[in-house]
Parts: structure tokens; C-alpha cells; sequence
């Protein structure tokens, strides 16, 4: 089953939209109208736009970014309407509709599109597997079915909309998720979605900060299926089964099911009185429960079981974000294989087109299936994608692509099969490669081609989460206060880099490393943001002119041998001056600061850009006293600083811990550290944050031995009993240390936290998997979400800055966005 079953359609609508009939729809006023456009296509990001009429852009005022400082980009970029939501100043043949809000006018308008369709709608909500059930229904269907499904985790306010407009007369599906963040959000989701099928995957802990409660959040996400026709849900969760009893319609038939295991991989579903046994490829509980929710929906649906189990065998597991990994010859590659719809084709080419670690750049895309639009308007739709996006090299596997190689005008490749793609003397170098694919191309070869060959264990870094962090944060601020982020000791283990790429995309003011090399690898990467550099050394003077670096200056000695060394020079790169105020480590001293000031005077090419102290014990509420001391003597010895300056640098003070405990000390920046790594030395805050990094090896291979046998170096490892070993790829080599050994560490395997057996060898761990089901290969994970780095750091005694920091770089990164 398979590509036989895929039918190209032409591309129609029911119904045209007119820009003139969006002033009644979106309850708002024509600013201009040069003539009556047909919208076609919506867009609220100019990355996102191709060079074709009828695209609508939306002028969207967010936290940190305002779409109205990017209509005239829309403009120069081929878009000729706009809804915005105060006056703008565009040419006279541009449409413009002023709207109270331009989010809202979008989903009026994605609302009035979805009117036109009456097949099958299944929405899915729920704390956690949104994605990965929308995923597996499709993989399930897609044989069956013409689907049109959210991309990736396009689940939001603006999301949902964005998804719901790909929908066609052509499709005979939608498979939709929603997720909200607080109360009233889900019912202006349900009023675009308009489900007539649901699924309720589960209900937890994840995103509780906008309610009150666990039953609260449920009630808010089951108004998702207030007229859906049938509902499914595990009944494990009570808070599921009364929310939807008091808010779904009487019509709504409510499909509760539970499960027994049984031997081996089989399941026993219970759904009513119906008893559906299946077997499942996957043991881990999270996917258990995602993979029946799916099988209860194909029994809805009115499949037989034989098709299901062998639909059901067909499963593969679902990447959830885009994935850039190291590649060969200097290079990346960008996973995003089993993926093909068009949209998410524009999702990863906004990725793509965000990372500026090389300047060439590569996609490679297969045939894509079920997208509503002829061959002709897609592929030539496609290229418009490339050139818009800059793409350097264009390469097009499958016998549908090739058919349509006249319409590229970006340098391009074709090949007819992957089979024909891996022959050739394909080469990457120096360059990014998007891999994007259906399934059935089975472009995971593609990467192993591609990837960087390192041993199994790989640090995975949710740059979604990151940035969820950094938001976190901002909101504590002022407007006024500016960001300095540290990306220090390779961004906490990280990556420096990469991670400085995104800050800079989400416009941080500053970027702070601890030596100048740091600064240096960032400046010939593409950073150009601010970098301040907190311990230069005198050998490294030379480069912060070249490579324009901020130097910290934190002694009368450091201070004049910076100034030898620039006497020649016009200009001096800016400094920041530290000041010693209670951390006794770095700065100067208050008895400092007559001679500090003397040579200010009488040095005008000395340009001051901040002074700033480090607070010693602004985490610890009994240290608040101590943090008041340090404050006032910062604000009484930058006072002398300033007094002789004919300007004003800035002041900053606040680490994370600061940020979160002191806003009267935000001054006019503060120093983000490992509070946007998912760490705060508050505890009450770190609840809030996301987790950015996942610690991921796998079983290299498991083997029984007997009661009285010993494990490991110094044998200090000794079976009690008759256990079954499990052998990892990671040791203190990778930094996983030492004082892991004999049982004081443990990995999850399977959902299960497993102790380690015996030392950690230098490459390799031993962990007890007695009485478990554990294949060679099955993931492993060392820390995450559980356990977490807190945890690993506890049964050492240590802090989570060492666990992170201690990550060797010969652990590969992964990097993976929504």
C-alpha cells in the first residue's frame, strides 16, 4: 500500500474570497483598494513570501516583533494586500483593510474558509501527543484518504488558522490539533476548526500556569468538541470524561477505551463492549496510549482489524521538530523526512533560511502528494519558493518532479529514485542542506549519507523551548532594560553558535562570552549583534578591533595594558568596566576608582559602553540583605564613574537569579545565563521554564550474566542475582563522570530509570535492565525530562552547571525546532 493509492489533484476552490468582501468579514474599513484582488494565500511572515498574486499579509503586532515594520518589505516582495491594524503609508496599488486585530481578522477568515467544506474534520487536543497522533492518523489514512493536516505543531492561535486555509474541495480529510495556553483561547479554535471527529489524548501537567487547575485546563480543552460528533478519550483521566459530559452536545457519542497488556507486544482495547486485540511495535507507555487513540479512531471510522493491524505495522515514529545535525565536509543537514506537505515545505525553508552558520544553502525534496494543486502550479509554486528563499542548489528526486524540471529557474538536479540519487557523486561542502521527503522515498537514507559520523550519543537542543525561555524572561523586564544573554563555555555545552544565531534572530541587544576565541568563532559564523567579552587577555587585544569584541576591564593593570596596546590607534574598541561590589573575584575595588576616573579624564579615546557587578547570592533569600549592600555600593560607585563622563553608559547588575528576585535592580540591562537553558537558581521559577536539552545514546548491546559474576573495571560491579546488562555508548570520556558508577546514576530505558552497574568506563556504561524487555538499539535517554539534570546533579552533590558544561564536544549536537 502505498504511492498506487496518491492522486495529484487540480486545485479549486468552492467559493473565491474577494479583498473587497473582507471589510464586512473581518468587521473593518478599506484604507485603499486599487482593484478587487482574489486572495489565495495568506501570509504573516515576509520570509514566507513567494513571487505569485493573491497573497493577503497580515501586519501582526507580537511581544517582541511587529509585523507593521515589515509592510513595506511584503510590499517590495510581491504582496499587494495588507490587513494591519493602524495606518501605513504603501503605494497606490496596494489593497489595505484596517482591522481592531489582525489575528482575529485571520480567523475570521480561515472560519469563513472552512465553512465551505463538509467532510470529515478530526480535531485533536490534550496536554501532550497532539502532534505525534495527527502524524500517525495520517500515516494510517493517507492510503485511503486525500488529508489536509496542521503542519509540524501549528496548534496555535495563529497556527490553526494558517492550517485550516490549505484546506480544498479536493481533500477528503482534515486531521487538525489545537493547543492552548489559557482560558477562552480553545473556544475561538473550535469556531475555525469546527471538528466533527475528536480525539482527547490525555491530561497533565504541561502548560498549567494559565489555570487554576487540572480540571480547569480540561474544561477549557474539551470546548474544542462542543458539536463534534463522536469524541474519543482514554478513560484513565476522570478530569476528560466530566469536562466533555458538561460541555459537549447531547448528540456527541463519547468513545471511552482502556487496554490490558498482554504477552509479548500484544494489547487487549477495550472500546464499549468491543474488545480489539492488536499488536504494537512500541512498549514506552506515551506511545501505547498515542497509538491506540489511533486504532480506536480507524474502528470509528469503520475499518476491520485486519486492516488496521497491518496499517497499524506500518507505523514509523514521528520526528516532531525540524532537525539539524552536524553533516560531513563542514556542513549541516536539516532532517525533515516523512514530511511533504507544502506547507510544512515553507515551515522548514523559514528554518532553513534562519541558520546563517554557511551561506550556501541546499534543498532536496521528493515528489510531494495530496497538496490540492495541479503539478504544473505546484512545482512552479516551489520555485518561487527557492528563489524567494535564496536557495543556492535545488535537487528533485522522484518521476514527478523531474516531469516538471522546465519550470525551475534556481540551479537544479533531478533524479528519478533515491536509488539514482545515492549512485551519483552527489557532494556537500561548506553548506546547509534541507532534506524534506514523503515516505515512501525513504530520505533517511539520504541522511546517513549525509550525517556526520559520530558515536550514538547526541545532545539534543529544542530551540522552541529556548526561545520560550527567552520570552520568559523578557516579559519580567522594562521596555526600556536591554538583554545581554551569556553563550559562554559553548553555550552552557550547547552550542555556541547555533544558539547565538537564534538570539540574534529574536534581536537580544548583547551576547557575552568568556574569551575572546569564543567571540572570534561567533563574528566568522555571522553574528554581528554586540559581544561583550568578559575575560580578554592581553595576547587577544588584537582581535577585538578586527573582529569589533567588547572587552570587560576589571583592573588598573588590564586597563593599561589596553591602552599601550591602542596608543597608536584612532579609536579603542568600547569597554565595560567591572566593578568589585561582594563577589571578591573580579572588578574594581571602591579605593579604585579615584585613579579609574583620573585616566577616564585624561584618556577621551576611552569609550565606556556599560559598568557593571556580579551579585553573589541573589539566589538565597537569606543573602537579600547582602544584595541590598552590593546594590547600593554599585549605585554609589558607578555615580563616581559617571560624574566624569560627558555621557551615560549603561548599568547592569542582575543575573537569572537577579532578573527574577530584584526588578528594582534591572537597572538598564540585565544578564540572562542558564535561566534560558531551563535552569533558575529560584526554584519556584524554574517550574515555568522548558526544557532545552535532552542527553539521548542507545543499547549497544544486552547480555545475561550469572548470579556471582562481576561488571566493569575493578570488578566492583557484582550480580547478587541473575541480571541482564545493558551496555551504552557514553562514559566519562563524553562527560558522564566518574561518580555515576555503581548505582548512584540512573538512565531511562523504556520509561523506566535504571541503575548503572559497576565504574564508568571511559566510553561505555553498564545498566541492570533485569526483568525488562530491552532490544539492542532502543533509545536511551541520560537526562531530560526524567530524569532531569536536576536529579543528576543531586545524586552527585553538584550544581546543573557542571552536568551541562561537562559535555564533551565529541557528543554530537542535535538541533530541533518547531
Amino acid at each position: 500500500m502505498g504511492r498506487e493509492f496518491k492522486i495529484i489533484f487540480t486545485y479549486t476552490l468552492s467559493i473565491e474570497m474577494k479583498f473587497s468582501e473582507l471589510e464586512k468579514l473581518c468587521k473593518g474599513k478599506i484604507q485603499q483598494q486599487a482593484n478587487e484582488a482574489e486572495i489565495k494565500e495568506l501570509v504573516t511572515d515576509t520570509r514566507n513570501i513567494s513571487i505569485r498574486a493573491g497573497l493577503l499579509f497580515f501586519a501582526i503586532e507580537g511581544i517582541n516583533h511587529d509585523g507593521h515594520e515589515f509592510v513595506t518589505e511584503a510590499y517590495e516582495k510581491g504582496a499587494r494586500c495588507f490587513v494591519v491594524e493602524r495606518e501605513v503609508s504603501l503605494p497606490d496599488d496596494a489593497n489595505v483593510l484596517e482591522v481592531r486585530q489582525s489575528l482575529l481578522a485571520l480567523q475570521m477568515i480561515a472560519r469563513a474558509h472552512r465553512l465551505q467544506f463538509d467532510y470529515p474534520v478530526i480535531g485533536v487536543t490534550g496536554s501532550n501527543g497532539k502532534t505525534i497522533v495527527k502524524e500517525w492518523l495520517t500515516q494510517l489514512l493517507d492510503y485511503k484518504y486525500s488529508i489536509v493536516k496542521s503542519p509540524k505543531s501549528y496548534n496555535s492561535q495563529l497556527g490553526v488558522p494558517l492550517s485550516v486555509w490549505q484546506m480544498t474541495a479536493q481533500h477528503n480529510l482534515g486531521i487538525f490539533e489545537a493547543g492552548i495556553s489559557e482560558r477562552s483561547e480553545m473556544e475561538r479554535l473550535e469556531r475555525i476548526i469546527q471538528p466533527t471527529l475528536g480525539i482527547f489524548t490525555n491530561i497533565g501537567e504541561a502548560h498549567n500556569a494559565g489555570f487554576e487547575s487540572l480540571q480547569q485546563k480540561a474544561d477549557e480543552k474539551a470546548k474544542l468538541f462542543a458539536s463534534c460528533q463522536k469524541v474519543i478519550f482514554s478513560s484513565e483521566y476522570p478530569e476528560i470524561r466530566r469536562a466533555l459530559e458538561a460541555t459537549v452536545s447531547e448528540e456527541t457519542e463519547l468513545i471511552a477505551w482502556s487496554f490490558e497488556k498482554l504477552e509479548g507486544h500484544q494489547f487487549k482495547v477495550l472500546v464499549g463492549e468491543t474488545e480489539l486485540v492488536l499488536k504494537l511495535k512500541f512498549s514506552d507507555p506515551a506511545s501505547v496510549e498515542n497509538a491506540i487513540h489511533c486504532v480506536v479512531m480507524l474502528y470509528v471510522l469503520g475499518f476491520g482489524m485486519d486492516v488496521i493491524q497491518s496499517r497499524v505495522d506500518t507505523l514509523n515514529s514521528v520526528k516532531m521538530r525540524l532537525e539539524m545535525k552536524q553533516a560531513v565536509n563542514r556542513s549541516y543537514v536539516i532532517d525533515d523526512t516523512y514530511n511533504n506537505d507544502l506547507h510544512g515545505l515553507e515551515v522548514a525553508l523559514d528554518f532553513l533560511h534562519r541558520q546563517n552558520q554557511k551561506k550556501k544553502k541546499t534543498v532536496i525534496l521528493s515528489d510531494l502528494y495530496q497538496t490540492g494543486l495541479s503539478g504544473e502550479a505546484l512545482y512552479a509554486r516551489i520555485d518561487d519558493l527557492m528563489r524567494n528563499q535564496q536557495i543556492s542548489r535545488f535537487i528533485g528526486v522522484g518521476m514527478e518532479i523531474s516531469k516538471a524540471r522546465g519550470l525551475f529557474h534556481t540551479k537544479a538536479e533531478f533524479y528519478d529514485s533515491t536509488d539514482d540519487f545515492l549512485s551519483s557523486d552527489f557532494s556537500i561542502q561548506d553548506e546547509i542542506v534541507l532534506v524534506k521527503g514523503a515516505r515512501d522515498f525513504q530520505f533517511e537514507r539520504v541522511v546517513q549519507k549525509l550525517e556526520y559520523k559520530a558515536h550514538g550519543t547526541i545532545l539534543e537542543i529544542n530551540m522552541e523551548s529556548l526561545t520560550n525561555n527567552l520570552n520568559y524572561y523578557r516579559a519580567k523586564l522594562r521596555p526600556e532594560v536591554k538583554l545581554m544573554v551569556m553563550v559562554k563555555a559553548f553555550a552552557y555545552g550547547g552550542g555556541n553558535f547555533e544558539i547565538a544565531n537564534l538570539l540574534q534572530f529574536h534581536k537580544v541587544d548583547y551576547l557575552g562570552v568568556a574569551y575572546a576565541d569564543e567571540a572570534v568563532e561567533l563574528r566568522r559564523g555571522g553574528i554581528h549583534i554586540p559581544i561583550m567579552v568578559m575575560n580578554p587577555s592581553s595576547d587577544s587585544f588584537r582581535l577585538l578591533k578586527e573582529y569589533n569584541l567588547e572587552p570587560e576591564i576589571y583592573s588598573l593593570d588590564q586597563l593599561l595594558d589596553f591602552m599601550d596596546f591602542f596608543e597608536a590607534e584612532d579609536h579603542m574598541p568600547p569597554i565595560h568596566i567591572k566593578l568589585e561590589t561582594g563577589m571578591n573575584r573580579l572588578g574594581f575595588k571602591a579605593n579604585e576608582l579615584k585613579r579609574l576616573t583620573e585616566i577616564l579624564t585624561l584618556n577621551k579615546k576611552l569609550k565606556v559602553r556599560s559598568v557593571f557587578s556580579h551579585l553573589a547570592g541573589s539566589e538565597d533569600p537569606r543573602h537579600e540583605d547582602y544584595t541590598k549592600q552590593q546594590a547600593q555600593k554599585f549605585e554609589s560607585m558607578s555615580e563616581e564613574i559617571f560624574k566624569v563622563l560627558w555621557y551615560k553608559p549603561l548599568r547592569h547588575l542582575c543575573n537569572t537569579a537577579g532578573i527574577d528576585n530584584y526588578p528594582n535592580y534591572h537597572y538598564d540591562m540585565v544578564r540572562l545565563g542558564i535561566g534560558l537553558y531551563g535552569f533558575d537558581p529560584v526554584m519556584d521559577e524554574e517550574k515555568k521554564l522548558s526544557t532545552v536539552g535532552t542527553l539521548k545514546t542507545h543499547v549497544s548491546q544486552v547480555k545475561a550474566i550469572n548470579k556471582g559474576e562481576t561488571v566493569g573495571y575493578g570488578r566492583l560491579g557484582f550480580a547478587q542475582r541473575d541480571m541482564k546488562i545493558a551496555t551504552v555508548p557514553i562514559g566519562y570520556a563524553d562527560g558522564y563522570l566518574r561518580a555515576f558508577g555503581n548505582g548512584v546514576g540512573k538512565m531511562n530505558v523504556g520509561g523506566k530509570l535504571v541503575p548503572t552497574v559497576g565504574n564508568i568506563c571511559m566510553d561505555m556504561t553498564m545498566l541492570d535492565v533485569t526483568d525488562m524487555e530491552v532490544r539492542s538499539g532502543e533509545e536511551v535517554v541520560i537526562f531530560g525530562e526524567n530524569p532531569s539534570i536536576h536529579d543528576l546533579a543531586s545524586w552527585i552533590h553538584t550544581i546543573p552547571y557542571e552536568i551541562l558544561t561537562n559535555i564533551s564536544q565529541r557528543v554530537k549536537r542535535t538541533y530541533i525546532s518547531g
